[in-house]
């Protein structure tokens, strides 16, 4: 059983190099990955979540707006009845000196994990594959079916 994740680039920014990286890697890891592409709204996000029952939602942003951009992100999820691990990454803050104190902001927003944008992607589908308690046999099998 192949796992749905939703993919995009939240907000006004236009950086598609790096959710391009991460559908291959997600994919190549037996994930059916939903990528929504740049410049995309919560709302996109959530109704994609919901028309293709994602397991996860994960948000990039590189512009350093993304606290912005995720304001109420959450709660346009759980208003769409979006039951999803949430995952934000990237250059999420212009002139972040202290990720930490970055990681604090977006899990008070209420993301799951939040990665920096020198975060590799086996990292993320690591925590993931954690996350969503996917077992070893589990995904050997899921890749030999996609």
């Amino acid at each position: 059983m192949s796992r749905t994740v939703v993919l995009g680039v939240i907000g006004s920014d236009a950086h598609v190099v790096g959710i391009t990286i991460l559908e291959q890697a997600f994919s190549a890891a037996g994930f059916t990955v939903i990528n929504l592409g740049v410049q995309t709204s919560q709302a996109e996000f959530a109704e994609a979540a919901v028309a293709h029952d994602a397991e996860a939602v994960l948000v990039s942003s590189l512009y350093g707006h993304a606290e912005q951009d995720c304001q109420g992100f959450q709660e346009v999820l759980e208003a769409h009845g979006v039951d999803a691990v949430t995952y934000i990454g990237g250059n999420l803050a212009v002139g972040q000196d202290d990720f930490e104190q970055t990681r604090e902001t977006f899990e008070a927003l209420g993301f799951d994990r939040v990665f920096d944008s020198e975060t590799e992607p086996a990292e993320a589908i690591a925590a993931l594959k954690r996350d969503l308690q996917i077992t070893t046999s589990e995904q050997e099998r899921a890749t030999v079916t996609s």
